[in-house]
Formats: C-alpha cells, structure tokens, sequence
C-alpha cells in the first residue's frame, strides 16, 4: 500500500446505498457521516475515531482480508463502511456501507 490519499472505487453495492441516501431526506444526518468518515478513511485508514480493522468473520472478494471502518459507535444498528485494500496500490474499493450485521 502506498501513502494516503487513496483513491475511492465503489461497488455497485456501495454506490447504491450512496444514491439512496443521497435521495432521501430522512438519511440526511447519516449522510453527512458516511461521507465524513470516507473523507477521513481516504486520507488516513488508521485515523483512531475510524476503529478500522480487519474483518474476522468474512473475507473480502477472493478472498482478500475484509476491513470495516466505524461511521458510527454506540448506537444502537451503527454503520459502518466495508472496503479492502485495491485493485491498484493507491486504491481502497469500497465494498459495502450500512448496519453492523449482528
């Protein structure tokens, strides 16, 4: 991996809940998180408030390692934003955003 900033690449998935959040009103709030956090996981996947770390329960395409980033800590249904490093060393591939699965 090279040096941040990393360039963003989103899955159809991911681009999805983004058009759908962006669409509707009541998202609004949870919105401006989620870019806040992909902001801060693009400069700086390590940055402490992000709790990135890698995924234990599932692995990513390929099975490469799956990380998850927090968007939000204790709340009841927090977000959070699954990505791995790649294809390219200055990309990060944005998997999929929502609730943490239970």
């Amino acid at each position: 991996m090279t040096a941040p900033p990393y360039l963003l690449i989103y899955t159809s998935e991911a681009e999805d809940v983004l058009a759908d959040m962006r669409s509707r009103k009541q998202y609004a709030a949870k919105f401006k998180k989620v870019q806040k956090t992909l902001r801060l996981l693009r400069d700086d996947p390590r940055y402490p408030s992000l709790n990135s770390h890698a995924y234990q329960s599932m692995k990513g395409p390929g099975g490469v390692t799956l990380w998850d980033s927090y968007v939000e800590n204790k709340t009841p249904g927090a977000w959070r934003i699954f990505w791995i490093y790649g294809p390219e060393k200055d990309c990060m591939t944005i998997i999929s955003i929502g609730p943490h699965p239970d």
